[in-house]
């Protein structure tokens, strides 16, 4: 697979929609949850792309986002079983690094887990061994809300979860909620099932088989997990670090450039 600098997509084996973008040796991202696994186009795909922009200029990025058409009743170790094969096939068998954002290092954890040989590092923002019990009643309210067909009320519910302070609260409600229509696909289903299966996720049994070095990066306020679930993550886990913001909450920490920093030191 050539990946030139300019964004490039397509599909990998499975089905796994993927965006790239960068030069030099390939980074995976698992991004955090979507409102379907479908290739993000235009502005979303560039959003998703921009987390982690200044890693472009040393490694190629591939967001590499969920099959799309999950039937109800997966769990994230299927999905996780679906990277395995995609990595597998596109490098050869070769370990690459893997970052895994929010949801999506939820089924990063399993990835290492359960195929070790195909992570060379790993990196975890804003995402620990299960959810909070608080994390966990805002996806079922996302689930919900989606189901019923009401996108902006959807995605707004997750807006105090996602900011530390209160005003950042309140700008991501109502960003989410002026957004909210153009984020939930017509059929919401994939969204669904993802949510249900992290709903009982949980992967401390499985941490302690990654034998990749392990960066675990998370905020104190996050409103999906705490301090202390970010501390037994990286506690479980033989080869980890962690870092911990005391001021930053779930999606400052992801977008933050303190945190690209980490990684683009852990991953040199």
């Amino acid at each position: 697979m050539v990946v030139m600098a300019a964004i490039a997509a397509g599909v990998l084996a499975g089905g796994l929609p993927y965006a790239a973008r960068g030069s030099g040796p390939p980074v995976i991202v698992l991004p955090g949850i979507t409102g379907d696994n479908a290739d993000p186009a235009g502005r979303d795909r560039r959003a998703q792309l921009r987390v982690f922009r200044s890693l472009t200029d040393r490694f190629t990025l591939l967001v590499i986002n969920r099959r799309p058409g999950l039937a109800r009743g997966a769990a994230l170790q299927d999905l996780a079983e679906d990277y395995a094969k995609a990595i597998a096939h596109e490098f050869g068998g070769r370990p690459v690094p893997v970052i895994g954002v929010s949801t999506g290092g939820s089924i990063a954890q399993l990835l290492a887990a359960r195929h070790p040989e195909l992570v060379s590092r790993l990196v975890l923002v804003s995402s620990a061994c299960r959810l909070s019990a608080g994390g966990r009643r805002v996806q079922r309210d996302l689930a919900r809300y989606a189901a019923e067909g009401r996108p902006r009320r959807a995605w707004a519910s997750t807006g105090p979860a996602l900011a530390g302070g209160v005003a950042g609260r309140w700008c991501c409600t109502a960003l989410l909620w002026l957004f909210g229509r153009r984020m939930t696909a017509a059929d919401p289903t994939d969204l669904l099932v993802t949510v249900a299966a992290e709903d009982t996720f949980d992967a401390a049994r499985d941490l302690p088989r990654i034998a990749a070095p392990t960066l675990v990066i998370g905020g104190a306020r996050d409103g999906f997990y705490n301090p202390q679930l970010f501390r037994e993550t990286a506690y479980r886990i033989p080869d980890a670090r962690l870092v911990l913001y005391r001021r930053k909450g779930h999606a400052a920490t992801v977008a933050g450039r303190a945190a690209a920093r980490e990684i683009a030191e852990f991953l040199g």
